[in-house]
């Protein structure tokens, strides 16, 4: 696959056809819509989440899609099990084109009260996972490939929560993101950015306390919470040779939270 899309049609351009993506944290809210879209756009699909009986229902998605899936009990956390991801996604298609990190954990512990085993887990999940994936994945991406490090608008923001482990792990990922395109984008053509989604439904928007997503909307200027697709759409842009000129940015998509 060249560096750079070859003259083509605007919508062809967002197209993934007979590429391979791997997604991580597959098994519910946003990692399935994050699959499920790119096997619309065309890409097979290697899956990795720790719950891998909830993979079966990604899978599916995937699969009424048309295309082929691999799923893969993965740890982010664990070095190797990162590297077993990968080797699965390259043994059942031959390559990876895509890397979606998507794996993530959050806490609201007030700071004086968070334990450092607390405060570690997520960074270890959060941020570290990031790295290990983009250090396994990074050895099989030719160049045109992509990375992209799902981090929040909390890495540039404040939302009334304490949430500074989460926080902290998701201004990290912006860093890390800025300096693999430094490193990778050059030598090896692999282009690395972040997504900064705001309010999405998710397995953590569920467990926030009664009335606090309510008492956000009006830091949200679009006055609504996000539909998951319309953060998918945006993923499939940064991933296909629509987005193929951006590398080490931050797409914010957030109905305008950050800018109140």
């Amino acid at each position: 696959m060249p560096y750079g899309p070859e003259t083509m049609g605007i919508l062809d351009r967002f197209r993934l056809d007979d590429r391979v993506a791997v997604v991580t944290g597959a098994s519910s809210g946003l990692g399935v819509v994050f699959a499920t879209a790119l096997a619309e756009a065309g890409a097979d699909v290697a899956l990795g989440a720790r719950r891998v009986e909830k993979l079966e229902e990604t899978r599916k998605a995937v699969e009424e899609r048309g295309r082929r899936v691999v799923t893969v009990a993965t740890d982010v956390a664990s070095p190797d099990d990162c590297r077993a991801l990968v080797d699965a996604a390259v043994a059942e298609f031959g390559r990876v084109d895509v890397l979606v990190n998507n794996a993530g954990i959050g806490t609201a512990v007030p700071a004086t009260k968070e334990t450092p085993d607390q405060f570690r887990q997520v960074i270890d999940v959060n941020l570290n996972g990031c790295y290990w994936m983009a250090q396994a994945a990074a050895p099989h991406m030719a160049p045109g490939s992509v990375i992209v490090n799902v981090s929040s608008i909390l890495a540039l923001t404040t939302a009334g929560l304490p949430q500074a482990a989460y926080s902290a792990s998701k201004a990290g990922l912006i860093g890390l993101t800025r300096d693999l395109a430094q490193q990778w984008t050059p030598r090896k053509g692999i282009r690395v950015n972040a997504l900064a989604p705001g309010f999405f439904t998710s397995e953590m928007t569920d467990s926030y306390t009664e009335g606090y997503l309510e008492k956000m909307m009006p830091r949200v200027l679009a006055g609504r919470m996000g539909d998951p697709e319309e953060l998918a759409a945006a993923l499939v842009f940064l991933v296909s040779d629509a987005g193929s000129y951006v590398t080490g940015t931050t797409l914010t998509v957030d109905g305008g939270v950050t800018t109140t």
